[in-house]
């Protein structure tokens, strides 16, 4: 996708089961679905403007209000990831996961090619612009354990735990 870094940004909040989540988009594409409003590299949360009605917001909200619901397994929204070449396939890679399954750092690093980047796939998840939808939180440590989560561990169980009920998570 033609990256739309220079044209206007559009924000705004979503209150969900996990907090309050904020959204950024540009005309063509959602690029950013973070827990803090501001200080995200990877979107201008102060240059965007306020307008909840952005037809991009409007339908993301839509689709996250269906996944938290439980109607909705697997959004259709055209995303932008701005980041390095590593964390773009990284991000692109959790869009792989399937609705409730979860993937190892290791199996996220033989999947994109480098075995050895292990460290470098957690520090990518941990700069995931657009999460839930690229979903970091269905990647857990090797014994099964979860692990940071830019929501807080209370949220990555609680979203295991949406996506797959029969599986009782606890976070810490």
């Amino acid at each position: 996708m033609n990256s739309s870094a220079d044209s206007p940004h559009y924000r705004t909040t979503l209150d969900t089961p996990v907090g309050v989540l904020s959204l950024v988009a540009t005309d063509i594409a959602l690029i950013a679905l973070v827990w803090r409003t501001n200080g995200h590299s990877r979107a201008r949360f102060e240059d965007a403007l306020e307008d909840p009605k952005h037809p991009m917001l409007l339908e993301t909200s839509r689709q996250l209000r269906e996944y938290f619901a439980g109607t909705r397994q697997v959004f259709d929204l055209p995303l932008e990831f701005r980041g390095t070449d590593f964390q773009r396939r990284a991000w692109e890679a959790l869009r792989t996961i399937p609705y409730g399954e979860t993937r190892t750092y290791g199996q996220m690093a033989e999947q994109i090619g480098n075995p050895n980047a292990v460290r470098a796939i957690g520090a990518a998840n941990g700069r995931n612009p657009i999460a839930i939808i690229a979903p970091c939180h269905r990647v857990i440590g090797m014994s099964g354990d979860l692990t940071g989560f830019g929501g807080g561990l209370d949220a990555k169980a609680f979203l295991l735990s949406l996506e797959a009920p029969q599986r009782q998570l606890l976070a810490g």
